[in-house]
């Protein structure tokens, strides 16, 4: 009990463990572990016994990665790519996706939000799975 009150007194500036960036994204710590391997940008520091603390850039960068694969249905690629153009930064992404919409970037796969084929999938459904189908790729891949 004291240790959750101390997690409750944590600043915002305080770095965080991969366990508490887990809880906080929704995102499973495996997950988090795999983009790491693929988004280079995303360099939490280690310490002995290889334990990852996480900067609050850090959890915010990994926030607006979850957003472009799940809630706007990128591929990985397609968000390391726009993540390069944008110098590895992601600062507000629902502006960015509108921008690189609006240019018809490639980066982008296809719209989430194609719905009215009486699909009974959401548009944000249709990029979680995307999302995930993407990570099962990737995967697989590394496994063969």
């Amino acid at each position: 009990m004291a240790r959750e009150a101390q997690k409750l007194q944590k600043s915002p500036d305080a770095f965080r463990t991969i366990s508490e960036v887990s809880a906080e994204l929704e995102v499973p710590q495996h997950v988090l572990r795999f983009w790491e391997t693929k988004f280079k940008v995303v360099k939490p520091l280690k310490r002995g016994g290889g334990r990852r603390y996480y900067r609050p850039s850090d959890v915010e960068l990994i926030r607006g990665i979850r957003d472009l694969l799940y809630k706007h249905g990128f591929t990985i690629r397609g968000a390391q790519k726009l993540l390069k153009e944008q110098g590895g930064r992601i600062d507000n992404v629902d502006a960015m996706v509108s921008a690189a919409r609006a240019e018809g970037n490639p980066a982008l796969s296809q719209s989430a939000s194609d719905g009215g084929s009486g699909d009974p999938l959401s548009g944000d459904a249709k990029a979680q799975l995307r999302g995930v189908l993407s990570d099962l790729k990737e995967l697989k891949e590394m496994l063969a």
